[in-house]
């Protein structure tokens, strides 16, 4: 009895043994890929960031040697990790802002250099033709912050250069993707100080002024400001042309429904990729976020209708025997 109950110890030890090595190369091969080391930042930028990473910095007197302690301004605090994992993180500082920026501290005329934009680089290139930069220009000027604004507001406004990540292409996470995207806008629609900056009415009360949406917390969590505040265009992935307030969507069916917008905005990118593999109109939804109404195939409606009216049929025929054969009995 007790070499049976060894043999079966072994055999059961052996088998979680076998069911465990997915679980042990992942983990493996996870340590391995946490300890590649990350992409260097060149020692020309590492200069630049010994200050601009810094809550403060220190500048020396070139005349009387005395040196201060200032505070760096948020707006110019870059954060060296993620930097390197930006879109534009494998540019030198220089690359972008001239080599006057080098002297320390920087001279005077850097503060009237004009910044470059996303045209300056990516306009008329063959490289980045897929992303359509053409269009998304043309869309932006047409929207309520280059209407409104003018200069004062360009691309830097919303992408903040050192940190910006192309993630809509990205896989899974999607709640991360909304949270970056959202805080995006609330860094001027949820900041007093950034608001008044740019333009001079009141900061309106977002809570107060979607208080017709119900469950606001889901629905601030699940989906993107843009989503419901822009047009969409079909030839780029993220809409740019974002619409006054009042030309909002407000209309539960636009989402709630198997052409839900959310597919031409949100779950663009994954909608493309995976609807005819799924085989469902808005498959990705059913993966990423269920949205009620949004998540239906026509084949399985049909199949679900035919099924409740048989059901039907079938109560009845069940109801009309039971009666018949009831009269039938009190009759004899």
């Amino acid at each position: 009895m007790k070499d049976w109950f060894r043999k079966g110890a072994a055999k059961i030890s052996l088998f979680s043994g076998m069911l465990m090595l997915p679980v042990l190369f992942a983990v493996f091969f996870s340590t391995v890929a946490a300890d590649k080391p990350e992409a260097t930042i060149d020692e020309e930028s590492l200069q630049c960031l010994v200050c601009h990473s810094s809550h403060r910095y220190q500048i020396t007197d070139t005349v009387s040697g005395e040196t201060v302690t200032m505070k760096m301004h948020n707006e110019l605090q870059i954060d060296p990790v993620e930097y390197k994992s930006a879109t534009h993180g494998g540019f030198k500082c220089t690359d972008c802002h001239s080599a006057d920026y080098n002297i320390h501290p920087h001279p005077v005329s850097t503060k009237f250099e004009a910044n470059y934009n996303c045209m300056d680089c990516h306009g008329g290139d063959e490289t980045y033709a897929s992303f359509h930069f053409e269009t998304i220009e043309e869309e932006y000027l047409k929207s309520i912050h280059a209407t409104e604004l003018g200069d004062e507001f360009t691309c830097w406004s919303c992408h903040n250069p050192h940190t910006y990540r192309l993630s809509d292409k990205m896989p899974g996470q999607l709640i991360n993707r909304v949270a970056r995207n959202n805080a995006a806008c609330l860094t001027c629609h949820g900041n007093i100080n950034n608001y008044a900056v740019l333009i001079e009415k009141e900061l309106p009360d977002l809570i107060k002024s979607h208080d017709w949406l119900p469950n606001q917390s889901l629905h601030f969590r699940k989906v993107r400001c843009i989503d419901c505040h822009s047009a969409n265009n079909d030839s780029i992935m993220v809409a740019h042309l974002v619409l006054p307030a009042d030309q909002s969507v407000r209309n539960c069916v636009e989402c709630h429904s198997t052409n839900s917008i959310l597919m031409a905005s949100l779950y663009k990118h994954q909608a493309i990729e995976k609807r005819s593999k799924l085989g469902f109109y808005n498959g990705v939804i059913m993966n990423e976020a269920y949205l009620i109404g949004a998540n239906r195939n026509y084949y399985l409606n049909v199949a679900s209708i035919v099924i409740f009216i048989m059901v039907l049929i079938g109560i009845a025929i069940h109801a009309t025997l039971r009666y018949i054969n009831r009269h039938r009995k009190h009759g004899n």
